[in-house]
């Protein structure tokens, strides 16, 4: 079946995006070179740009243009898989460098981390492919599971092979939001550039969260 224009603008860009031409946060070209480039109408780029939009995989932001929002990583909705498994079976290096590492009481996260008691283990990381960081993590863990971890432990392993439960399932919400001065000192990216947000809560067999 022939592929319409738009569709074949935006298997290009996301492609291109694919393949780290992007750093998540970086402009991309102009919608009058983009037209040049891929000799299409304006109505066609921007329909093309708004499928990747709906994807999660670039951003509009007045006064900026399309922005790639971070380098697609495919995550099957038949199983849960850490992203590090992910990147290893795509060919890429994963590494976590552990940031903070401790204790922290329920008024100190946000509201669904506070549901997994009156103390947690809180790890703040940040995530890299091949060297090159697209993450910032924090993990919240019950406190009986995390007692026995130690900060060497979670560096060089996932919490669902450190946990002593068996993992029943998890919720995951994505959406969009601007990185935080620190993130983007963290990520490499401009101040203000868009990023993506994953929010996910892992529970055990029997349905409690971990």
């Amino acid at each position: 079946m022939r592929q319409i224009r738009y569709q074949q603008i935006s298997d290009s860009l996301r492609e291109r995006l694919g393949a780290g031409e992007f750093d998540a946060g970086q402009v991309l070209p102009s919608e009058a070179q983009l037209r040049e480039r891929y000799d299409a109408s304006r109505v066609t780029i921007r329909k093309a740009l708004e499928v990747l939009r709906n994807e999660g995989l670039v951003e509009s932001r007045q006064g900026f243009g399309w922005m790639a929002t971070a380098v697609p990583v495919a995550q099957p909705l038949t199983g849960l898989t850490t992203i590090e498994s992910q990147l290893e079976a795509s060919g890429r290096s994963p590494e976590r460098r552990i940031l903070t590492f401790g204790f922290v009481d329920a008024a100190d996260v946000p509201p669904p981390a506070a549901k997994l008691g009156d103390r947690m283990l809180e790890v703040r990381r940040l995530n890299l492919a091949d060297g090159h960081p697209f993450a910032r993590v924090t993990v919240w863990c019950r406190e009986d599971l995390g007692a026995d971890l130690s900060r060497s432990q979670v560096a060089s392993h996932s919490f669902y092979d450190l946990v002593s439960v068996d993992i029943g399932g998890a919720t995951q919400t994505i959406g969009a939001d601007v990185v935080s001065s620190d993130d983007a000192d963290l990520l490499g990216v401009p101040a203000g550039s868009a990023v993506l947000t994953v929010e996910r809560t892992t529970f055990d067999t029997g349905g409690t969260a971990i």
